[in-house]
C-alpha cells in the first residue's frame, strides 16, 4: 500500500490518536473560531475590544466549565478541553484566556472547594455565561510568590472584611463575581465577592500591546464586607489557588500550540505564494529549514499536550508535569511566531496576517500563570529534589 500523503498541519497523524467525540468537539470549536472570531479579531485587537457577544457564543457552545461534571457543565474529558483551548487560541489568546479564567480559575474552585449552596448558586449560571468570573490572586508587588500576598481578610462578627489590591486580573472589568484570595488569621482563604459589593472597584489596564482583545484590570477592595457564606469552605492555604493555576496552566499547554499552528499555517501559505528571484520562497533552503523546525516543534508539543491530557484523564497528572508542558510549549510557540514573522517579512508586522498578534499575545502567555523562569525551577526541583526559588 502506498503511504498516505503528508498533511503539513498533521504531519504525524496525531488526529488518529483522538476519539470520535474528541474530534467532534475540536471541529465544533474550530468552526466557531472560523465563523465568529477570525472575521473580527483584527479590529478587536487593534481597538482593544473584547466582544461580549462572542463570549455568550462560547457559553452557548458549552465551553464554560466544560471539563467539570454536573451543575449544567458538559463533563468533557481533559483532552477535549485541551483541544478546545487549542482551537480558541488559534483564533486569539484572549478567547482562550476568557474560557480558562471562567472555567479553570473561577468555576473549578467553586466545584472543588465550594459548598453545595455555592455550587448551585453559581455554577449553572456561570456555565450559561450569565455570571462572569475573575480570579484575584496576583498583586502589584506580589507575582511569582503569591504566598506573600498583602490582601487581608478579618472577621467582623459574622462577616468578613477584605482589604487589598489585585493586579493583572483577566476579566476583572467585566466580571460579576470575583474569587479573591486573601490572608486570614488561619491562612489564605478564597472569597466569592460580587463586584457590586460596596468598597469593591475595578480599573481596566489600557495601552497594552499584548492580549488587546481581552480585559485586564486592577481590583481594589476597600473594607469590602461579605457574609460568612462567601468563603470557600473546602480549602485553607495556598493549595487552593495553586490547584486552580494547575488547571489553567494545563489549558495553556494546548492553547499555545494553537497559536503556533496559526503562525505556521500563515507562514507556509505565504512562503508558497511569495515569489523572489523568479520562484516561491518556499523553494529556498533557509525557508524550508524554518518551516521544518516549526513543524517538528508543533508536533512534539501536541504529543506532549496529548500525553498530559491522557494522564489527567487517568488521574495521574502532577503539577510538575504541567510545568514541563507550559515551559516547553509556550517557549516553542513564541519561537515559532518569531520565525513565522521573519518568513512574512514586512507583511508579518501587519494585522492583515495573524502572526504579529499571536507573537505579542504569547509574550504575555510566557509570563502569566507562572513565568518561564518559575516553571524552569519547578522542573529543576522535581529533578534534583532541591528548591532554588529563593
Amino acid at each position: 500500500m502506498a503511504p498516505a500523503e503528508i498533511d503539513p498541519l498533521d504531519y504525524l497523524e496525531i488526529d488518529r490518536l483522538l476519539s470520535d467525540e474528541e474530534r467532534a468537539i475540536r471541529d465544533a470549536v474550530r468552526e466557531f473560531v472560523r465563523d465568529r472570531i477570525l472575521p473580527g479579531i483584527g479590529e478587536w485587537f487593534e481597538g482593544s475590544e473584547f466582544p461580549r457577544e462572542v463570549a455568550k457564543g462560547l457559553a452557548d457552545l458549552g465551553l464554560l466549565g466544560m471539563h467539570l461534571s454536573g451543575y449544567e457543565c458538559a463533563g468533557a474529558n481533559a483532552v477535549s478541553y485541551g483541544l478546545a483551548c487549542m482551537e480558541l487560541e488559534a483564533g486569539d489568546s484572549g478567547f482562550r484566556s476568557f474560557v480558562s479564567v471562567q472555567g479553570s480559575l473561577c468555576m473549578f474552585p467553586i466545584w472543588k472547594f465550594g459548598s453545595e449552596e455555592q455550587k448551585q448558586r453559581y455554577l449553572p449560571a456561570m456555565a450559561r455565561g450569565e455570571i462572569i468570573g475573575c480570579f484575584g490572586l496576583t498583586e502589584p508587588d506580589v507575582g511569582s510568590d503569591p504566598a506573600r500576598m498583602r490582601t487581608s481578610a478579618r472577621r467582623a462578627g459574622s462577616d468578613w472584611v477584605l482589604s487589598g489590591t489585585k493586579m493583572w486580573i483577566t476579566n476583572g472589568g467585566i466580571a460579576d463575581i470575583a474569587l479573591v484570595w486573601a490572608r486570614a488569621e488561619e491562612g489564605v482563604r478564597g472569597f466569592l465577592v460580587p463586584t457590586d459589593t460596596p468598597g469593591f472597584s475595578t480599573h481596566d489596564i489600557h495601552r497594552k500591546l499584548s492580549l488587546r482583545a481581552s480585559v485586564t484590570s486592577e481590583l481594589v477592595l476597600d473594607e469590602v464586607r461579605v457574609p460568612e457564606d462567601a468563603v470557600l469552605p473546602g480549602v485553607v492555604g495556598m493549595k487552593g489557588p495553586l490547584s486552580c493555576l494547575t488547571e489553567a496552566r494545563y489549558g495553556i499547554v494546548w492553547g499555545s500550540m494553537g497559536a503556533a499552528r496559526a503562525c505556521f499555517e500563515s507562514a507556509l501559505e505565504y512562503a508558497r505564494t511569495r515569489v523572489q528571484w523568479g520562484r516561491p520562497i518556499a523553494g529556498f533552503q533557509l525557508t524550508q529549514e524554518k518551516l521544518a523546525n516549526m513543524a517538528v516543534e508543533i508536533n512534539k508539543g501536541l504529543l506532549l499536550a496529548l500525553h498530559l491530557g491522557r494522564l489527567k484523564d487517568e488521574g495521574r497528572l502532577l503539577p510538575q508535569h504541567v510545568s514541563m508542558g507550559k515551559l516547553n510549549n509556550v517557549r516553542e510557540a513564541l519561537r515559532i511566531a518569531r520565525e513565522a514573522r521573519s518568513i512574512l517579512g514586512a507583511s508579518g508586522i501587519t494585522l492583515e496576517y495573524p502572526v504579529i498578534r499571536h507573537m505579542n499575545n504569547l509574550e504575555s502567555v510566557l509570563t502569566y500563570e507562572g513565568t518561564n523562569e518559575i516553571h524552569t525551577l519547578i522542573v529543576g526541583e522535581a529533578l534534583t529534589g532541591m528548591r532554588a526559588y529563593e
